[in-house]
């Protein structure tokens, strides 16, 4: 029986590139440029993973929009962004 795992980490990974890429509206252009650039490290890392480590895959995915999340806030408390 083929393991969902993978998949659903996966689309995880590909709906977590929406918020990083909409990110201009409340960030600077620079730092869209490095939320990209990580985004692009976490599909790379979740393609490598996929047949060796298939059960990290969630794990990843929810990372990568909990990352997104803890920056963004971060980036308006501490460097003033915002909307």
């Amino acid at each position: 029986m083929v393991s969902p795992r993978p998949f659903i980490g996966m689309g995880l990974v590909a709906t977590a590139f929406f918020p990083y890429a909409a990110s201009g509206l409340l960030a600077p252009w620079w730092a869209v440029v490095l939320f990209v650039l990580v985004w692009l490290g976490a599909f790379a890392l979740a393609c490598a993973w996929w047949t060796p480590h298939p059960d990290r895959l969630p794990w990843l995915g929810a990372g990568t929009l909990v990352l997104w999340f803890a920056l963004v806030t971060a980036g308006g408390v501490l460097l003033g962004w915002g909307g």
